[in-house]
This record gives structure tokens, sequence and C-alpha cells, in this order.
């Protein structure tokens, strides 16, 4: 389920169609490069938000865009880019407070499938499988075994939470720890993050309050609704 705020869509990177070209193309800015971008766009308070984290341009210009457009309500937020299977977590100014790599569904795709959220795991064909985009209003609670996870969508069954073992044929913390994005697509449709990750940053800093999940296109068609 895809959901907007008040703030202007024409500008909002998220639907900005300037950057399908590299919407399913893996690219991430090394740490001169992203200098250079700050410097020569003049947006100096990015270099701020990213510290030395790598991130693509169009991730940059949504943490901007969501700080000056005041889209999260003054609420901690978050930005998934998928397209380099990367998690950034900021506070509801923009001050960043860490980032991750992240595992995600097993198939490209920026939708769910209707009803998925009701359905067994072991119905769920591979196809199905997609971490969808959007604007999600999260917060953290528990699954069905009581552990601690930041719902990002509750309707969808769409979580953040620690990455678990699943079946050793997954290698799902081989995954996390690669140098590339090319082999961090595993899950259902969640999106599984490093322990350490989500203890520090997700459960500590989000807890006992309501943060926006910004989950960004990889691929052409994604459109407002």
């Amino acid at each position: 389920m895809v959901k907007s705020g008040n703030a202007s869509s024409k500008s909002n990177p998220m639907y900005d169609t300037s950057y399908s070209k590299e919407a399913d193309v893996e690219f991430v800015l090394g740490q001169k490069a992203a200098e250079t971008y700050v410097s020569n766009k003049a947006f100096a308070s990015l270099q701020d938000k990213f510290k030395s984290e790598s991130a693509s341009r169009r991730t940059r210009d949504m943490a901007d865009w969501v700080v000056s457009s005041r889209d999260n309500r003054n609420m901690p937020f978050a930005i998934i880019d998928k397209v380099n299977a990367k998690v950034y977590a900021f506070n509801p100014s923009g001050k960043l407070y860490g980032a991750a790599p992240v595992l995600l569904g097993l198939a490209k795709g920026d939708y769910s499938v209707p009803g998925i959220g009701d359905k067994p795991l072991s119905q769920i064909k591979r196809s199905e499988r997609t971490t969808p985009a959007g604007r999600f209003v999260s917060k953290i609670g528990r699954n069905h075994k009581g552990k601690e996870i930041l719902w990002v969508d509750y309707d969808q069954a769409l979580s953040l939470h620690p990455v678990v073992r699943g079946v050793p044929s997954d290698r799902r913390a081989q995954r996390l720890s690669s140098l590339t994005s090319s082999d961090n697509r595993i899950s259902f449709g969640c999106i599984n993050v490093p322990k350490p990750f989500f203890k520090n940053v997700i459960s500590e800093k989000y807890s006992g309050q309501s943060s926006v999940v910004y989950i960004l296109p990889e691929t052409k068609q994604f459109k407002k609704s």
C-alpha cells in the first residue's frame, strides 16, 4: 500500500521520472563522488546527513526532500534503497543514526500482491515475494513469535527485523556481509538487517513512537497511486 503525505509529489524523488534511467541499475556513489555531487548541487546539508556513508543520488535527494518538505511530520525516518540493498536511519531533523545492508524480497518489483498479508508463507509464489515501494508509517511491535520487529505495513505483513537464519541454503548472514547487493534478494518480502543495527538503531531510537519508512522503487514502472 502506497501512502503519501501533503508535500508536493512533483518534487518527491520517489515519483520523479528523471530517476527512471537508474531505477533498476545498481549504483552507489563513493565518498569522493558524493562530495563532488554535494558541492556541485550546493546541498551542503546532504554531506552532514550521510557523513562517510555511500549513497545513490536518489537516496541523497530523498533525504533532502524529506527534511525540506517535513514529510516525516517530525518523526524519525528511514530510507531503503532496494537497488543497492541498504537502509539509512535518521532522526526527525535528518541526522543520520546509522546505515546498514539489507536483505529484501526474492522477486523484483515495487508492488505487493493483493491479500499477500493473509497468505501462509508456503502459498506465496517466488514471483510474489516482493518488497513494495512507497511511504509507510511504521511502529515497533512483535511478530507471532513475540520477537521485536518494526512493522512497516501490518496489513501486508511487511516488517523490518533482525536477520533470521532461515534454511541453511539461504545463507542470509553471508549475503548481508557480502560486498555486492546482487545476492541480497532472498526473503518473502520483509527487510532483514544485521542484529546489532536493529538493536542499537531501530529498537533503541524508534521505540515508543511512530516512524516513517520510505522504500525507493527499483523499477521504471512505479507510479503514485
